[in-house]
């Protein structure tokens, strides 16, 4: 299993609730798809901001990240964690399944990377959580852990050879599931 989460944005709160829901998930890897540590110039500065306590927090399992870089994310912020964050994007192999991790400001459901049958695009950005297939291919957003947008309520994801899903991050819960057939 895998933990995904996207748009922490400096929130040490938001991260404390995601690294909880981390653990008990059991999953082997935190993948954070980027805007970790800035609240960006568009975004109200969250309520508890603290990106260094967020940093601090996130390099004492730098072994388990696997990050790519969000619009927000600069050379700045590679300086302060232990673990790299500036890639554009990344692929897993999930079963026999890639699985292509980006942010979602250059590659994501409007602008697709090269995706095969059954391949996963795993993106954020847009603070909206999405678990489906569209087209030949599935898609998972797993929403902001510190900013949700239309109403949504802050969200994580998970991924499994079967299945993906996005869960509520304050109220245990699945929002979304989609089956990888």
């Amino acid at each position: 299993m895998l933990f995904i989460c996207s748009d922490i944005h400096g929130d040490y709160q938001a991260l404390q609730l995601t690294l909880a829901a981390f653990e008990r998930s059991g999953a082997s890897h935190f993948i954070c798809l980027g805007d970790v540590l800035n609240h960006g110039p568009r975004n109200p500065v969250p309520q508890h901001y603290a990106p260094l306590k967020v940093a601090e927090a996130l390099n004492q399992m730098a072994e388990q990240i696997i990050a790519v870089r969000g619009n927000c994310d600069s050379e700045v912020d590679q300086a302060l964690c232990q673990f790299p964050l500036l890639g554009e994007y990344n692929q897993l192999l999930i079963g026999k399944r890639k699985a292509f991790l980006c942010h979602g400001h250059n590659y994501g459901p409007s602008q697709l990377p090269p995706l095969a049958e059954g391949d996963i695009l795993v993106s954020g950005h847009s603070h909206i959580p999405q678990a489906e297939r569209q087209g030949s291919h599935f898609q998972l957003n797993p929403g902001s852990v510190s900013m949700p947008r239309q109403d949504w309520p802050a969200s994580y994801g998970l991924i499994t050879e079967q299945q993906l899903q996005v869960c509520r991050l304050e109220q245990p819960g699945i929002l979304l599931s989609c089956q990888l057939d």
